[in-house]
């Protein structure tokens, strides 16, 4: 027992220590965001603000009224949420039928979902291109068809693990009762999702919100643009890039999607585990 104790010990701050690679990075953003224009450029990017190179709120308020940073947070939005809520109830049906229709078809469509999972991104992304806008797909008001396409592969993976784990006698009373399968559908399964739904938004949300290729290949990039395709516009001329501004940006990106993964993490371990069945 002691040796066990010891190993778990030893595995937790070998974790601990290598956690730091990864919040480095956004501690030297933040610490940079907080920064005078010339301490950042100036071989101080990497100590902590002093009196002498703390440039307060200057840099956000920089970033918020330059570059159309308001049109682009609200194209950000407008994107993730349409993206996620279309993923939720149009993968999250798919995987009941999948899972209740036991036949030939609904298992070569299960594999087809878990099969563009592994398809790379670069393979279709000029094919794609063209395709959006020969559709009209190219506006963030619909740009969330594109968006389901791609995330359905790991949406309908969980949502079928979960629904496995459901008692088929729960859809049979309903139907016994009166409903008809959307009613059995909207009245008894999708509550019974919450957990996986809320893991599989999270996730979701997570992609979307930081997406940066996508967007940038199939919308109008002179009329539209999101967070991430506006922090490369912070240069000034010849090639000079505002590095205050641009870490302020950058911060302003990942705070809301890293508190909104702090609020629900919970839940993406409880949705996942709610999916590991058997079937």
């Amino acid at each position: 027992m002691k040796t066990h104790a010891m190993r778990d010990r030893i595995l937790s701050a070998f974790l601990a220590i290598l956690s730091l690679a990864w919040v480095y990075p956004v501690v030297m953003i933040l610490l940079n965001s907080l920064k005078k224009e010339t301490a950042i450029t100036t071989g101080t990017a990497f100590e902590i603000p002093t009196a002498e190179t703390f440039g307060g709120l200057e840099n956000y308020m920089n970033a918020i009224q330059s570059q159309g940073f308001p049109a682009a947070f609200w194209n950000t939005l407008v994107i993730t949420l349409t993206s996620v809520v279309l993923i939720l109830i149009c993968c999250s049906m798919c995987a009941w039928f999948i899972t209740r229709v036991k036949t030939w078809y609904s298992k070569a469509l299960y594999y087809l979902f878990v099969f563009s999972m592994v398809v790379p991104f670069q393979m279709v992304m000029f094919t794609l291109s063209q395709t959006a806008d020969s559709l009209g797909l190219n506006k963030p008001s619909n740009i969330a068809i594109i968006y389901l396409g791609f995330g359905a592969g790991l949406a309908v993976f969980m949502f079928c693990g979960f629904v496995k784990s459901i008692p088929l006698e729960i859809e049979e009373a309903a139907m016994i009762d009166g409903c008809n399968p959307i009613q059995t559908y909207f009245r008894i399964v999708f509550p019974i999702f919450k957990p996986t739904m809320i893991s599989v938004a999270i996730l979701e949300a997570m992609w979307v919100w930081n997406d940066y290729l996508l967007p940038t290949l199939v919308l109008d990039i002179k009329k539209y643009r999101t967070i991430p395709m506006l922090i490369q516009y912070f240069r000034g001329s010849y090639g000079r890039v505002e590095m205050g501004p641009m870490m302020a940006c950058i911060m302003l990106t990942v705070l809301p999607i890293i508190i909104l993964y702090l609020a629900c993490q919970k839940y993406i371990i409880e949705g996942v585990v709610a999916g590991a069945v058997k079937g």
